[in-house]
């Protein structure tokens, strides 16, 4: 059976998709800003400074962000954001016109979530002697975790979607529905199923670092 990693451009490939991407979500802004359209610019400002996190965490806090984790983040706010700027000469977006445009990237934002939730309760596990997570509890955790972090964010887009139709405003995040919903919810769950299956083998290495700077600053 072959492995990810197998399957994955070189690291310097990599790199240079999460690049190009950047270059995109900044064409995408002059879009919004072009048209007018508040709900891209919001939405590709958003993305372009989580697009910074991963530089930041690794400069200022020692956390190792390897190409692959960095163009995992970048690839899940360009989706998202590329997803709200729409099709050319039209003003449908993919998420209205696509039927699976947001249930991917559902998924996708839902692994990150996971991922943060799993490198933290795994170096809290590895730092604390009196703590201990069996295997099958994290994954459960973690699953719980993405399913209450959704539940919160389609609270949020529900409360944005309301305040937007009182303002007169268009809204930054759209809801479809109650079936809509509960799709979102289901493929957050399969995001954070990805993660907690297979997140051991790509997040050791931040789990790692987030112990260390736990137990310096307990020293």
């Amino acid at each position: 059976m072959r492995n990810l990693t197998d399957v994955l451009p070189s690291q310097q490939r990599q790199r240079q998709l999460s690049y190009l991407m950047e270059i995109g979500l900044v064409g995408m802004l002059f879009i919004g800003i072009d048209r007018g359209n508040g709900g891209i610019v919001i939405n590709t400002v958003v993305a372009l400074i989580v697009t910074q996190l991963p530089p930041i965490l690794e400069r200022d806090y020692g956390i190792p962000m390897d190409p692959r984790l960095t163009l995992w983040i970048t690839t899940a706010v360009f989706l998202h954001a590329f997803g709200t700027v729409g099709l050319p000469g039209s003003t449908a977006t993919f998420y209205s016109q696509v039927w699976w445009w947001d249930h991917m990237t559902h998924a996708l934002s839902a692994s990150l979530v996971a991922g943060v939730g799993y490198a933290t309760v795994r170096a809290i596990h590895e730092h604390a002697d009196g703590i201990h997570f069996p295997q099958r509890f994290a994954a459960v955790f973690i699953l719980l975790f993405v399913l209450a972090f959704g539940v919160l964010w389609e609270v949020l887009e529900f409360a944005i979607a309301l305040s937007a139709d009182a303002l007169g405003m268009e809204p930054v995040l759209t809801q479809y529905g109650l079936d809509d919903t509960m799709l979102d919810l289901v493929f957050n769950s399969i995001g954070g199923l990805l993660v907690a299956l297979w997140g051991g083998a790509y997040l050791s290495g931040v789990s790692g670092a987030i112990r260390d700077r736990l137990e310096e600053q307990s020293e």
